[in-house]
């Protein structure tokens, strides 16, 4: 039976991203569960939250992951994705894909199109990793942090201060949604190595 004769049906383009991300981590363990957590501005958080929690709702559904957001009496919140390293990315590149759509509609309504066509703003992200952890990111010299720039094409800044009042330093990584979800998969290869 030649091999293109079975029926191959892909819904979208997303789902053949999803597909590729769908490969085991080094280390992965279906059993085990990680935890990122993000500083977002109230707008960004409000583009994943949705009317009513719907978008996040949906998030949680089609990643698997349990996303949770600190309540909203302060101008920045905490979302916190928990889950096995596939969950997380899959929420990740969904959040990514929002934040996105939302900029290009922020770009649309602040400028007239221009030929040939805008770049898209790249995606900024704001995550607090334990300060424990940051040496592992960084690695000897800086190599591991160079290493993930280079592989993901995302900037990835390390700060050299605790946040306030805590053990967690803020590791800012911006690029587009396919940089930051590879910038991800390194980040969890990272964790799931310091863990053992």
């Amino acid at each position: 039976m030649a091999l293109g004769s079975y029926p191959v049906k892909l819904e979208s383009q997303r789902d053949t991203e999803m597909a590729s991300i769908d490969k085991p981590l080094p280390n992965d363990d279906p059993t085990v569960t990680l935890t990122i957590r993000l500083i977002m501005q109230g707008k960004e958080v409000g583009s994943i939250i949705g009317k009513k929690g719907e978008i996040v709702k949906r998030f949680r559904e089609e990643s698997g992951a349990k996303i949770n957001i600190s309540d909203g009496s302060c101008p920045e919140r905490i979302v916190t994705v928990t889950g096995p390293t596939n969950a997380i990315f899959k929420a990740f590149t969904l959040i990514c894909k929002k934040f996105e759509e939302t900029s290009a509609a922020y770009q649309d309504m602040q400028s007239s199109p221009s030929p040939g066509g805008v770049p898209k703003p790249p995606i900024t992200l704001r995550l607090i990793v334990p300060a424990s952890q940051c040496g592992s990111l960084i690695g000897k010299g800086g190599s591991k942090i160079k290493e993930i720039r280079e592989v993901t094409g995302a900037s990835i800044q390390v700060a050299s201060e605790m946040l306030p009042n805590s053990t967690e330093r803020a590791v800012t990584i911006s690029g587009t949604s396919e940089a930051i979800t590879q910038c991800i998969y390194h980040i969890c290869c990272v964790m799931l190595e310091v863990r053992e």
